[in-house]
């Protein structure tokens, strides 16, 4: 299971330097994507990420809908980003 960012995310963008896939991408425009995402079917769900978000914004996706439930919905929002948003494209 991926990693998903959620709405605490203040993009400070440390998570995207660490991942070794690079599948994590701010979004744009920032009005309409304000997280950072991350694409879902790149996640190798290594976990560098979690460790440099400083707000905690980033959780395996599982722990979303057990400890974290208000942010179930973020796991759909973050595939969303690379299905019908910009994704890649918004690296520029």
């Amino acid at each position: 299971m991926p990693h998903v960012i959620f709405d605490l995310c203040i993009r400070d963008g440390a998570c995207a330097e660490v991942c070794p896939v690079e599948c994590i991408v701010p979004g744009q425009p920032e009005e309409e994507w304000p997280w950072f995402y991350i694409d879902p079917d790149t996640c190798i769900d290594c976990g560098a990420c979690q460790p440099e978000c400083p707000v905690d914004a980033i959780r395996p996706e599982e722990e979303l809908g057990t400890e974290f439930p208000e942010y179930v919905g973020a796991t759909q929002k973050n595939a969303d980003f690379f299905k019908i948003g910009p994704g890649y494209a918004a690296k520029g």
